[in-house]
């Protein structure tokens, strides 16, 4: 049986610490720091085990919240203060949650980088296709032809696929869910987690307030159901015809293969140097 919202409340929140919240009504945020707690429960780690870093957004409030070791970094900075942290102590399992625009705009060549090196951390981002704190400017996740506050007459870019992305950078583990899909979002998280290596988790998530607005989408009740009627498993996906995927997403696993973890390759250049010294 899954934990209770009350276990959790109190197990991980901090009740002293700036609540209620700042997301608005609906926003998916809360949903996916549910699936994350709901993931670290079944995993049974110690709360000083874990370590969470975010950047500047609506998710970066997420580690202000919760009673782990967490950093609220810079804007796009969350894998680098999240690499130093891993590298000084190889141990924690160390978690850096973003919005689209802190891990594919500011940060994204730490994301593209961090992947390539396949450090042993997990990166939960959530896309929600907008800046949403700083006022509803576009993202690299924002679908061409949308309304935002910077492409009042339509935005004119391509969005990244923050997923495919990932697979394409070398990352181990690549997942996709949506907030709709919350259960499917903490087995994802939880696996994740469990995964030596990189791991990204892309949570397509509902900014109703700055993006569905704008772009006439309905309500956050309206955005979640579009998520359940666009999302298409990987296996179902797999049977369908190019045409039949468009305007779908893709949810499951996409990606999750063994490869050389960077601080255990480094750990060995370390003890080749020691032992070239002794040697010589």
């Amino acid at each position: 049986m899954p934990p209770s919202i009350q276990a959790l409340t109190h197990t991980y929140f901090r009740h002293n610490k700036r609540f209620p919240h700042v997301w608005c009504p609906g926003c998916g945020n809360g949903i996916v720091m549910g699936a994350l707690l709901r993931a670290i429960t079944r995993l049974e780690l110690e709360k000083d085990e874990i370590v969470l870093a975010s950047g500047i957004g609506c998710s970066g409030r997420m580690p202000t919240y919760l009673d782990f070791n967490t950093l609220h970094t810079t804007h796009g900075r969350a894998l680098t203060f999240a690499t130093g942290i891993k590298l000084a102590n190889p141990a924690l399992n160390v978690v850096a949650i973003m919005g689209d625009g802190d891990a594919t705009a500011i940060g994204g060549n730490h994301l593209i980088h961090a992947a390539r090196r396949n450090l042993n951390l997990t990166a939960i981002i959530i896309n929600n296709s907008i800046y949403g704190m700083t006022g509803g400017q576009y993202s690299p996740t924002t679908p061409f032809g949308s309304t935002t506050t910077t492409s009042v007459y339509g935005h004119i870019e391509h969005a990244f696929s923050i997923a495919e992305l990932a697979v394409t950078a070398g990352a181990s583990f690549v997942a996709r869910s949506t907030v709709y899909h919350a259960a499917l979002a903490d087995q994802l998280i939880e696996q994740a987690m469990m995964k030596p290596g990189f791991a990204v988790v892309e949570i397509i998530s509902n900014c109703h307030v700055q993006y569905g607005r704008r772009n006439k989408i309905g309500n956050a009740v309206e955005m979640l159901t579009a998520f359940k009627e666009q999302a298409v498993t990987v296996k179902k996906a797999a049977t369908m015809e190019q045409k039949e995927l468009q305007g779908k997403v893709t949810i499951g696993v996409l990606a999750d293969r063994d490869l050389p973890v960077s601080t255990d390759e480094y750990k060995k250049i370390r003890e080749r140097a020691r032992a070239a010294q002794e040697e010589s």
